[in-house]
């Protein structure tokens, strides 16, 4: 274990200057307030509590150091705002009594939550969380920890503060397919918005801030703090329930926020005024499909918004062929987005029919009309009129070509591309299947020809689909060698490393520890290829005392 008094408790670099860390200018002689974990605490013999990052509605979130993967994490500890606190000079968390009965309930919801999202931790858009544990009155989650910026953030410093539709599509369209996950596996984020949307360093982006489903409406007696222009109308206090639609609400938001760079209208204001104007020179440069998708997840009432992911996600997909119609010069200055009835899809836009020319068109016939008969006269009296063989002028059949799609960026399902019309009609597109460590089960990762390539029309496209993680269940190899141990280890595709312990003499040299003496623990299913760190008996150490009888002779 490291020296933890050296160590910054912000990012547990080591201090080399005094209290304030070079690495990342925190001040470790800080106070922190005596309802929180001090640093230095130690959770489970370890973990190392560090900063405070921030109290959200269910659980305040540390800073925290994982002495057995040596790796910084980032520690939930379930501490819901308004009906439980700790008391000055004790790590038990206190409840207030009349909420005591609840606070259980809540604590078990937290669990839940957070052993069904370690479940899903292959999720490309999910903080993979690996440990959760009860201790100390409360129970804790334990996720690793990204370097990452907000979209919010991300957006600000964007030149105009917002981004097109062809950069949001690498951004957004692979985080549908963990949120199909989640709603599937009964989870609804429910504070999806750009503070809660983060860009991590391996270039995904990723949702952060789960909370139970009980701290994220007005009606609870938890502590729940709306996201203006991110919050259903569902989550206030209304007869409405939260659902599916609720996150695909969200979700269309911020989308709308990349897109347009401003926040919609809160939902509660928008019951009185539903429109939202999108102004002309934003307008133009959205796809017009994009437009009609936001206006079915922006419904103000959850029943008549899109309701499941699946159908939001092919909508976004669509293949546009005009860009928004709001370019027009003869448009008025803003376009709204449009607020009719859905219900699972986008209704019918009726295309206003053009102006009568036909005036001018019946003249331009007659002018074609006559200088067709002119050049066919001069034909007739060139070439010897119709008796004349004809020599065969008919140009060779040539076969169409077709720019290939990228169908791996945006993070395209399956489905997505066969019920692509356009695709299918262009290109023979066939699929297979295989494992990957970084792509999302269910998610293309791979095209047999390459994206923007010229081809010819029914050419043949192999596309790849994950398959997910390859896992295997993890073998209990306490208490065997280290030499069996690696070998059974290695047998099913983990690697192996290994942290020498003491050894009072009761154990084998070279043993495994019987008891938590591998990480990840005996068990779990595990991604084949990932690193099993066993804790190994070392030596034995002996120590010879001198003697202590004196000498008797004379």
């Amino acid at each position: 274990m490291k020296d933890i008094d050296n160590l910054c408790m912000n990012c547990f670099g080591e201090l080399t200057n005094g209290s304030v860390c070079e690495n990342c200018n925190y001040d470790n002689d800080s106070p922190t307030d005596m309802m929180y974990l001090q640093p230095k605490t130690i959770l489970a013999d370890r973990y190392i509590i560090g900063s405070v990052v921030t109290h959200e509605s269910d659980a305040v979130v540390y800073m925290a150091y994982d002495t057995q993967l040596d790796t910084v994490v980032n520690i939930r500890e379930f501490l819901p705002k308004g009906i439980a606190n700790r008391l000055e000079g004790n790590r038990d968390v206190h409840v207030r009594e009349r909420y005591r009965v609840n606070y259980e309930k809540y604590k078990n919801a937290f669990m839940n939550l957070w052993s069904t999202i370690i479940k899903l931790r292959n999720l490309s858009a999910v903080i993979p969380t690996f440990d959760v544990f009860e201790l100390n009155g409360t129970a804790y989650a334990v996720s690793e920890h990204f370097e990452s910026i907000t979209l919010r953030e991300f957006l600000l410093r964007s030149p105009d503060g917002n981004i097109l539709w062809d950069q949001a599509r690498l951004m957004f369209m692979p985080v549908l397919t963990t949120l199909e996950a989640l709603h599937s596996n009964g989870i609804i984020h429910g504070a999806i918005c750009p503070d809660n949307l983060v860009l991590c360093r391996d270039g995904k982006v990723r949702l952060k801030s789960f909370c139970i489903s009980e701290a994220n409406t007005m009606s609870s007696e938890l502590q729940f703090t709306p996201n203006e222009g991110y919050t259903a109308l569902e989550q206030y206090d209304n007869n409405h329930k939260m659902c599916p639609a609720t996150d695909i609400y969200a979700f269309s938001a911020c989308i709308f926020r990349a897109l347009v760079g401003q926040n919609p209208p809160d939902a509660k204001s928008r019951e009185t005024n539903d429109k939202l104007m999108i102004p002309n020179t934003i307008a133009e440069k959205i796809p017009t499909h994009i437009i009609k998708t936001l206006g079915g997840g922006l419904q103000i009432y959850p029943e008549k918004r899109t309701q499941s992911i699946e159908v939001f996600r092919e909508q976004l997909s669509v293949t546009p062929g005009v860009v928004a119609a709001a370019g027009q010069p003869e448009m008025i200055e803003s376009t709204p987005v449009e607020e009719e009835e859905h219900y699972r899809g986008y209704p019918e836009y009726d295309t206003p029919a053009p102006k009568s020319r036909t005036p001018k068109v019946i003249i331009t016939i007659l002018v074609i009309l006559i200088i067709a008969a002119a050049i066919a006269g001069a034909y007739f009296v060139n070439n010897g009129g119709f008796n004349k063989p004809q020599e065969d002028t008919t140009a060779p059949a040539t076969l169409a070509t077709h720019e290939v799609p990228d169908f791996v960026s945006p993070g395209y399902m399956q489905s997505d591309v066969q019920n692509n019309g356009a695709w299918n009609k262009q290109f023979k597109i066939s699929f297979t299947a295989d494992y990957s460590k970084d792509v999302a089960e269910g998610v293309i990762f791979k095209q047999s020809v390459n994206a923007g390539k010229q081809v010819n029309e029914g050419t043949e496209i192999v596309l790849t689909v994950s398959k997910g993680v390859k896992t295997e269940k993890l073998p209990d190899v306490g208490g065997m060698s280290l030499e069996e141990a690696s070998k059974e280890l290695e047998k099913l595709g983990f690697t192996v490393s290994t942290v020498e312990i003491y050894n009072d003499g009761g154990h084998a040299e070279n043993s495994v520890k019987a008891s938590y003496g591998m990480a990840p623990a005996a068990g779990e299913d595990v991604a084949v290829g990932e690193e099993i760190i066993l804790q190994v008996y070392g030596e034995v150490v002996t120590t010879t005392q001198p003697s202590t009888e004196a000498d008797t002779d004379e």
